[in-house]
């Protein structure tokens, strides 16, 4: 039977994780252990389960324990699911429930560059990208479009904020990711250089004058390839560029120079990936 618990005590510090604590003080919640994150909707919970993720508890509106969120909480007996109507549960969040479920989960130790890379033929490297809902997007695009695994810069945001997961449909928890760390020589910092050690070649996508089209069959025939995508405005740094061994550049049309980023990788995705 679900262990199901109704709300009666705003104040309970089984709540604050839900109520009172910021997705960046859940990060660190038990460092040096790894925190927690929260996952909204039966969907993406429910993939998140599917990946082996631990749940620490629920909290659901009381109309929705039936069908796709009754499977979920049925899965995990053990977990205390709390529960009261929408009107209760907006106070105690801050903000309206919008899928009518959401989950605390433990995060998992990340795994190493290696490992995420085994085997992998088509890879994105995201440098700096630090919107969720752009990084949700992005797996998404991923797992529909046969890229491998995802590498992401220290300044990215964090896969597992909620709407990261949300946005992505629950796919962060079904791409295999991990954060790069930087390899500093001469002053400089590369990201690639351990993706270059373990036989990818590298292609920015920027606008240059040395760009390549993304049709370049050169980049069809490559067998291992990391497609590397820059933040929001700025694009990629110079230096990224650099130590790249290619530069590709989408075609556009209308006067238009680039796309935003989470457009740029489905449209780099379908053209690099294909197989």
């Amino acid at each position: 039977m679900p262990n199901i618990i109704e709300i009666t005590d705003f104040e309970a510090p089984e709540l604050d994780i839900y109520a009172r604590l910021s997705e960046a003080q859940l990060l660190h919640l038990y460092e040096p252990k790894t925190g927690l994150f929260i996952a909204e909707s039966p969907k993406v919970i429910k993939r998140a389960l599917d990946a082996g993720y631990e749940p620490v508890s629920f909290l659901a509106e009381e109309k929705h324990m039936t069908g796709e969120t009754l499977d979920v909480i049925t899965r995990c007996d053990d977990v205390p699911v709390y529960t009261a109507d929408f009107e209760i549960l907006s106070k105690l969040t801050g903000y309206q429930l919008t899928r009518g479920m959401l989950c605390a989960m433990r995060r998992p130790v990340l795994p190493h560059v290696e490992d995420v890379c085994a085997g992998a033929r088509r890879i994105a490297v995201l440098e700096n990208v630090m919107n969720p809902t752009n990084i949700g997007a992005i797996f998404r695009s991923a797992a529909a479009l046969n890229i491998d695994a995802i590498l992401l810069t220290p300044a990215c945001s964090n896969p597992l904020y909620r709407r990261a997961s949300r946005v992505s449909m629950g796919t962060v928890f079904q791409i295999p990711w991990t954060f790069l760390e930087s390899n500093v020589a001469d002053g400089n910092i590369s990201y690639l250089k351990p993706l270059q050690n373990l036989g990818f070649k590298t292609a920015a996508m920027a606008l240059s004058d040395n760009s390549v089209s993304i049709a370049d069959p050169r980049l069809a025939t490559e067998e291992k390839l990391a497609i590397v995508l820059g933040t929001e405005g700025d694009g990629l740094t110079p230096s990224t560029i650099a130590d790249c061994d290619y530069t590709v550049r989408i075609p556009m049309s209308h006067g238009v120079d680039s796309l935003n980023v989470a457009a740029a990788s489905a449209v780099a995705f379908w053209e690099l990936c294909r197989r």
